[in-house]
Order: structure tokens, then C-alpha cells, then sequence
């Protein structure tokens, strides 16, 4: 349906949806990495990061199964009947076996179709942005690149229509339920300093919040049987007991030398 519905570019302008690619990637690289630039912290860049790659390899080991699953013609120009790299030649070891005549077989391949791996990472950063970017404007503007990048690859012959589609529905849902289950990442604008590494330090943060008030109950009544006398240990004693001689002890000196001589 977009190959009878979008005009074929031809392989002179292959290269626009690559550009259109090539922007959303490094756009959303640079703004991933502002925090280290700008004094506006909403975010920190490690944890935005690990929530990207769990997206992304959630989303690609979808699409192994599924480009292993299906067999279509490869749309693309390299594919079709009559070019030279519509077919690779035979491997001649092992080697070529497992690395399938790398890099050519990567640049060049045919069957690696549903769903496009471009989409997926189009779809996660602009997912990304969409949730923790602060313009508005630039959402959309991200969102209306995703479908122009959607078009364009299409009409580029990259792949079919039905790869763009799976794509838009799988990943979104992919992303949901990875992000539903991640933890929330802490809002760097609240003021708080401390990165949360694992697990662990969150719940002995977490237990020393509960115990805190113990902790603080517990020492105010002990400050109080101290003061009172009530409970107080071999070396406290010994040293009020030490104190308690050397202030009589001036107190004395204070006295005779308050005394007349001869009374």
C-alpha cells in the first residue's frame, strides 16, 4: 500500500531518509549529554541511558525473531534481479560463514526486513525525549520527524510497509512495558544529590529513614538518665567522680586563699 501510495525518490535520494536519520540520532545524542553542559539538570545522562538500551535490545531481540521468522523480496535497489550485490557468493570457510561476508553483508543485506531496525531507534529516542524533554514544541516537531522518517523510508524502497507499521506498534509497547517495570528515575530539580546505584542503597536509605526517629527517641533518653544519674558506666563515673574532686578541690584552694591569716 505506500509503494502504490508514495512516489519511488530512486536511488539518487536514497541518502533523505538517512540524513533524516542521522539528525534524529544526533540530536537526541547532544541533548542526552546537556546535562554536562547547561546548569538545567532534569535528568541524570547514565540512568536516561540505561533506560535507552533497555528499550533498544528489548526492541531488537523482537526483530531477530521476527526477520528470522519471515522471508520477503528485498525491496531495495541492491536487491532486485540484475544487480551484482542482489546475491553474495559462496562463503569459502567457516569464518565467512559466521561473519555473512561482513561488511557487506551488513551494507548490503536483503532479508533483515520486519521490522526496521531505523524505526526502532527513531521511535525510542523520540519516546525518550517526548517523556523527559521540557519543549514542547520540539515533541511535536520530534513526532512529525518520526512520521516524515516513516515516508521516507518507504519511498526510498528500504523496506515495506507492513515493516514501518510493526515497528510503530511494537515498539510502543515494547517501551511501555520495559519502562513500567524500571524503576522511576529521580528528578534532578528537587535538589537531590545522591545517584541511586543499586538496589541495595536505596533500601538502607530507605531503613535509615524508618529507624531515624528510634535512633533519635533512644538518644534523647539516655541524655535524659544521664543527666539524672540514673544509668551511667564504669568510666562515666570515674571521670564525674574525677571532675567532681578536682572542682572541690578548687573549691578548697578558693576558700584558704579567701582566709586571713592567723583566723
Amino acid at each position: 500500500m505506500g509503494f502504490m501510495a508514495l512516489p519511488e525518490l530512486g536511488q539518487d535520494k536514497g541518502y533523505l531518509s538517512e540524513t533524516v536519520f542521522t539528525s534524529i540520532f544526533i540530536s537526541f545524542l547532544l541533548w542526552s549529554f546537556h546535562p554536562f553542559i547547561y546548569h538545567s539538570k532534569r535528568f541524570y545522562t547514565v540512568l536516561l541511558w540505561r533506560r535507552v538500551l533497555a528499550f533498544l535490545v528489548a526492541s531488537q531481540f523482537l526483530r531477530i525473531i521476527t526477520f528470522y521468522s519471515t522471508q520477503l523480496p528485498g525491496p531495495n535497489y541492491h536487491c532486485r534481479e540484475g544487480s551484482k550485490l542482489a546475491t553474495l557468493p559462496p562463503p569459502n570457510n567457516v569464518l565467512e560463514v559466521l561473519l555473512i561476508n561482513f561488511p557487506r553483508g551488513v551494507l548490503f543485506g536483503c532479508g533483515d526486513l520486519i521490522f526496521s531496525s531505523h524505526m526502532i531507534f527513531t521511535l525510542v529516542f523520540v519516546r525518550t525525549y517526548h517523556k523527559y524533554g521540557s519543549r514542547r514544541l520540539i515533541k511535536l516537531f520530534a513526532w512529525l520527524m518520526a512520521v516524515i522518517q516513516s515516508l521516507l523510508i518507504i519511498a526510498s524502497r528500504k523496506h515495506y510497509t507492513v515493516d514501518v507499521v510493526v515497528a510503530w506498534y511494537t515498539v510502543n509497547l515494547v517501551v511501555f512495558f520495559v519502562d513500567k517495570n524500571l524503576p522511576e528515575m529521580p528528578d534532578r530539580t528537587s535538589g537531590s544529590s545522591l545517584l541511586p546505584v543499586s538496589t541495595k542503597d536505596k533500601d538502607d536509605r530507605t531503613n535509615e529513614e524508618l529507624h531515624k526517629p528510634e535512633k533519635d527517641s533512644k538518644m534523647k533518653d539516655e541524655f535524659h538518665k544521664l543527666l539524672n544519674g540514673n544509668t551511667v558506666d564504669s568510666t562515666d563515673r570515674r571521670q564525674r567522680l574525677q571532675m567532681n574532686g578536682k572542682h572541690g578541690e578548687d573549691i578548697n584552694h578558693t576558700l584558704s586563699d579567701a582566709t586571713p591569716n592567723g583566723t
